[in-house]
Parts: structure tokens; sequence; C-alpha cells
């Protein structure tokens, strides 16, 4: 009964436990990739990590890890996983699982604002 309590305060307990898995299994990584991985996430969580549920930022977290954990046991180069953007690496990374954002339905807006602008445009000639 507590547990559920606590729950319904601060969010599933086995997202945390999850979560911290991943992080775990990010530090345990060897050097480059534990650096670049490092740095991604930070990347991530200052990006965009706050505009998904936890859901899906946990399956991102786990392709992520899973991606340099791969990379490790094969030896690939860092740049060969994030070409030579990785901040165009990262937005590519986070945007393949971002689904719907706050931000899409203003995209949608401009975009609409536009259209009807050009209409009227057309119209007037």
């Amino acid at each position: 009964m507590a547990a559920k309590w606590i729950e319904l305060m601060t969010g599933s307990l086995e997202q945390k436990k999850q979560y911290r898995q991943g992080k775990s299994r990010i530090e345990a990584l060897p050097a480059p990739y534990d650096m670049a991985a490092k740095a991604l996430y930070r990347y991530f969580m200052y990006n965009g990590g706050a505009v998904m549920d936890g859901d899906v930022a946990l399956t991102m977290m786990g392709d992520f890890v899973d991606l340099w954990e791969r990379a490790a046991a094969d030896g690939t180069p860092v740049r060969a996983i994030v070409g030579e953007d990785p901040v165009e690496f990262a937005d590519a990374f986070v945007l393949a699982y971002a689904g719907k954002r706050w931000i899409d339905k203003e995209r949608a807006r401009l975009t609409t604002a536009i259209e009807d602008a050009e209409r009227a445009q057309e119209v007037e000639s």
C-alpha cells in the first residue's frame, strides 16, 4: 500500500530502478566509449530528456546503452558511431524516440498559418 502511494507521488519505482541500471551500464563502459556515452547522455538530458514519458525514455536509454556496449565489444571507433557531427547524431537519436512533442502543435499551427497567408495572397492577385 505504501509503495503505491510513494509511486503516485514520485513516479514508478520500477522505472527508477531501470534508469539506475542504465546509468550503471554507462559507467561500466570502457574508455573512450564511456566518455562519449556520458557526453551524449548529458546532451540528451539538456536537449530533450524531459519531453518524453518514462517508458519511452527507458526504451531510448536501453537502446543507447546497447549501442555503446556493442560498439565497445566490437571495437567500433567512436566517430564511426556518431559521424562527423555529434550534435546531429544526438538530435536524430532522440528524435527517433520523441513521439509527439509539445512543439509539434506549434509547428503544425505555423505551417497552416503560412499556407493560409499564401492562399490569401493568391486570392488578392
